[in-house]
């Protein structure tokens, strides 16, 4: 596949939010100001943020059918009306969260001569900076993004990984065996929901790819005028994101028309449907559009990991759903094709997902 022309985002005191953040400017950037029709308003009230579903992993794992059905049909109930949920007793202990903020908050808070020897090279989606950029126009969201492959082993670039906080690498590692427990477990459940087999997604996918992204959002004197992170939907199977304690509310969901704000539950953790899952169910559960939002005095963090098939891996819809009334709705391919074309394009809402519709030259 020829490489897509990317214009890398310098990391530099000028473009580097933080460092724009410390400068306190008089105005926002234009690089940063977003269009009217982009700029965030106050999220209606239409839809609470409290109806967003809460799912209780240990619930879900009880013998006791009447307990273990009920909670089974709130996760089906989540995944088809919302494709977002909240996950609590999600078995993860509170320690390795609490590690894995820290880590992440320290190596933001490293100078930025330290954090540039991890630069985030044009067209890839690993390490410092900002990803998604491809044209000199291109508004830049108020955000600084460190992300890492983490599994398989092949995916990794070790010299990505950060010698400073020191036990930065340790504590990846750990909380990423942990998180990939809880996404092989869910997909179990979700699997069950759906009719299928238990272990179906896991046969299917081969060693699972893992990746993780930690976003650091400064305060911003203007809020209203930029996006923490542009409107879009993730190419994963399954999104786990932490959202770490006394940081200002940021991540919003479209649900109809409507962006609705994700208030942090204790201890949970916030699950999203990606496009894989969308595509394998033929569109029953469907990922969901999210974005983030700034906040004029309090910073955010969030610690993101995207759980994956294999790149070898050939997906499309399971004919289990797929019948008269729900026509195939995506074509097969390749997973790892579907991946680069995800991370060489910039995010535009479900966008990418167009690389697989069967209709999408022809439905409005």
């Amino acid at each position: 596949m020829a490489p897509v022309p990317s214009f890398p985002v310098k990391v530099g005191h000028i473009d580097d939010v933080q460092e724009l953040r410390k400068a306190r400017p008089t105005s926002i950037p234009e690089r940063f100001v977003r269009d009217m029709a982009e700029r965030p308003k106050h999220a209606a009230t239409l839809v609470s943020a409290s109806d967003i579903p809460i799912i209780d992993l240990c619930k879900l794992m009880k013998r006791d059918k009447d307990e273990h059905q009920s909670e089974a049909m709130q996760l089906k109930t989540a995944c088809e009306e919302w494709g977002f949920f909240q996950v609590v007793n999600h078995g993860i202990d509170l320690s390795v969260l609490e590690n894995i903020e820290k880590v992440a908050k320290d190596f933001f808070m490293l100078p930025l001569e330290e954090k540039k020897k991890y630069p985030m090279a044009p067209g890839t989606v690993q390490g410092y900076g900002q990803a998604f950029v491809f044209s000199e126009n291109q508004k830049l969201d108020w955000c600084n993004m460190f992300a890492l492959g983490v599994e398989p082993p092949c995916i990794r670039n070790p010299k990505l990984w950060p010698s400073k906080p020191a036990d930065f690498r340790e504590t990846l590692e750990v909380y990423s065996r942990e998180i990939r427990k809880l996404c092989e477990n869910l997909l179990k459940n979700i699997a069950v929901s759906l009719g299928l087999k238990g272990d179906v997604f896991e046969e299917m996918f081969g060693v699972a790819v893992q990746a993780v992204r930690m976003n650091y959002y400064p305060p911003c004197s203007r809020p209203d005028l930029v996006l923490g992170l542009s409107p879009h939907s993730d190419g994963s199977a399954l999104t786990v994101l932490q959202q770490v304690k006394d940081s200002s509310v940021g991540l919003q969901i479209l649900k109809g028309n409507t962006w609705v704000p994700v208030q942090p539950v204790p201890n949970a953790l916030v699950i999203n449907i990606g496009d894989t899952i969308e595509v394998l169910t033929n569109g029953k559960y469907k990922s969901v559009e999210h974005r983030a939002v700034t906040h004029k005095e309090r910073d955010r963090l969030s610690i993101v990991t995207f759980y994956a098939p294999s790149y070898e891996i050939e997906l499309g819809p399971m004919p289990e759903l797929v019948d008269e009334k729900n026509p195939c709705r995506y074509r097969r391919y390749n997973h790892g094709e579907y991946s680069k074309h995800y991370v060489t394009n910039k995010l535009q809402g479900k966008r990418a997902l167009d690389f697989a519709k069967i209709e999408s030259k022809t439905s409005a």
